[in-house]
């Protein structure tokens, strides 16, 4: 279970980010931080399984490194304040729809579906929306969706393909360049319990048809 002391860890992390702080309290990390995360991971996993087979059985193959790639960035620390879970068909970094699960010190962030696509994906998504707008609108509509999520997420592009215009007049996000959905609710209203599995699969649920509907343009 995940308690206060993953909360401290990270705030320790965010005034100390650096190889000698994070190897000092190297113990720390892998008991209350990492321990717990991929505990509440193997939580999640038989649920979403049952949901689509595709999804990997295994919590460390969902985990993101916490270890940040530095070589583009100005900010050289080394480190990411949060840990971070993608739950996708083959893997955390398909092409395919995913949940995502991600916890800072403070919040717990839960969503998903389209984060990285690349053009030949995204024309394919856009033209699914083309032909089927009204499911589409109908999902991100519903009231589930909009209760946990308010709205669909996403950068847009500034041009769109002509043949994609008249779709985009019944629906400003067919300009999108991702699909996703994201809430976030407070940590510390879960401390050591044995219900966060349930509440984040909650989340999860409500855009399990949003993530449906997207798995069937990119699987014909």
């Amino acid at each position: 279970m995940i308690t206060s002391a993953y909360t401290s860890f990270f705030k320790e992390l965010s005034n100390h980010n650096n190889k000698e702080w994070f190897y000092a309290n190297k113990k720390w990390y892998e008991q209350d931080v990492k321990k717990p995360f991929l505990n509440l991971l193997n939580g999640l996993i038989p649920q979403l399984m049952e949901w689509d087979d595709r999804i990997l059985s295994d919590p460390k193959k969902a985990v993101f490194r916490i270890n940040k790639d530095i070589r583009f960035s100005k900010d050289k620390s080394p480190y990411h304040l949060i840990m971070k879970a993608g739950f996708s068909p083959q893997g955390k970094k398909s092409i395919y729809p995913g949940y995502y699960l991600g916890i800072d010190s403070d919040k717990v962030h839960v969503g998903g579906g389209l984060f990285m696509l690349q053009p030949q994906h995204l024309k394919i998504v856009r033209e699914k929306i083309a032909k089927d707008t009204d499911a589409f609108l109908k999902i991100i509509s519903s009231k589930d969706f909009k209760t946990a999520f308010s709205a669909l997420k996403g950068e847009k592009s500034k041009r769109l393909d002509k043949g994609l215009l008249d779709s985009a007049e019944k629906t400003a996000l067919m300009y999108n360049k991702q699909f996703y959905a994201m809430a976030e609710f407070p940590l510390q209203d879960h401390y050591s319990s044995d219900n966060l599995s349930q509440f984040i699969l909650g989340y999860f649920e409500k855009i399990r048809p949003l993530n449906s509907y997207l798995n069937t343009a990119l699987i014909t």
